[in-house]
């Protein structure tokens, strides 16, 4: 005698049906509760920006306001900025900045270019201890060797002047480069070893198999180390406030710092927030331009 199973909450559904309805339960709760979780950290990020945005045209320049918005708006905060150079000569540090960021741009893509073409392509005795070396040196913060750094400088006189500040400061950047070529090796690596034999059989040497085989396969990754190499430069604080002891020394990141200390904050609190907005250009411009060739690089391009 076979005993019947009666479904109380959808009598009227087969099995299959029951099963098809709770995926699609599951289904619908799974992306309102998404949605929601992107709402909120949508907000969470969009709401200071447009905070800082709008503050930057605030008519006044104190820190400490009553209103979440500035009720009273103005250019002049932008104008000042780069105007007013008797206290702080914001657009000399801007432009300083943009200088060392850009060389360390180019410098930077030839050194990961050169050392991730080499360790991908070539073999020689001290390429494994040379990568070991570097993944191990890689795991170390960088901030321990911000004293050293700065005695070498020191020793070698650039850091007492705004031209060997800058030279000091392009050296540093590119010169630590090379040793993050992990990425672009790992993206060399995928490229097919038959496409350098062909050309060396069809005549190409070494230097025209990277020209003209590897870079224009390696142009997503790039583009990739394009941006990163602009962007450290352009934002880093650490090292700059190290070796950048004066004022007259200082880069953008700096410029901002010193809007904020107590004998400035009170009368340069709204031009920080155009500073902040102007600072965020070069680099929003940066990502409009290569946001094609990167979004390719971090998904993966297609290699032929």
């Amino acid at each position: 005698m076979s005993a019947t199973v009666i479904d109380l909450e959808s009598p009227g559904l087969e099995p299959e049906e029951r099963h098809g309805a709770g995926l699609r339960t599951r289904r619908i709760v799974s992306d309102v509760a998404s949605h929601l979780f992107l709402a909120v950290m949508a907000v969470a990020w969009l709401v200071p920006v447009a905070w800082v945005f709008m503050e930057s045209f605030n008519a006044n320049t104190k820190p400490y306001t009553t209103t979440f918005f500035p009720t009273e708006y103005t250019f002049d905060n932008y104008i000042q900025l780069f105007t007013e150079t008797e206290v702080m000569n914001f657009g000399q540090m801007f432009l300083r900045t943009l200088i060392i960021a850009i060389v360390v741009c180019v410098i930077s893509v030839f050194f990961v270019l050169s050392v991730a073409y080499c360790m991908s392509r070539l073999r020689f005795r001290m390429r494994k201890p040379f990568m070991n070396g570097a993944l191990i040196l890689g795991m170390f913060p960088g901030i321990m060797s911000v004293v050293a750094i700065y005695f070498i400088l020191k020793a070698m006189g650039l850091t007492s002047s705004t031209t060997g500040t800058t030279v000091a400061l392009i050296i540093v950047y590119a010169g630590g480069s090379g040793a993050t070529f992990y990425v672009m090796k790992g993206f060399m690596d995928t490229i097919p070893f038959s496409l350098d034999e062909a050309a060396i059989l069809d005549g190409c040497t070494g230097w025209q198999v990277f020209t003209k085989i590897i870079l224009p396969i390696t142009k997503p990754m790039i583009v990739y180390q394009a941006i990163v190499g602009f962007m450290v430069p352009w934002l880093d604080f650490v090292l700059a406030k190290a070796i950048c002891r004066t004022q007259e020394n200082y880069t953008v990141s700096l410029g901002l710092w010193q809007m904020l200390q107590r004998e400035y904050i009170g009368t340069w609190f709204a031009r920080f927030a155009a500073g902040a907005v102007c600072v965020s250009l070069p680099i929003a411009i940066l990502f409009v331009l290569m946001q094609r060739f990167y979004q390719t690089s971090m998904s993966g391009a297609v290699k032929g």
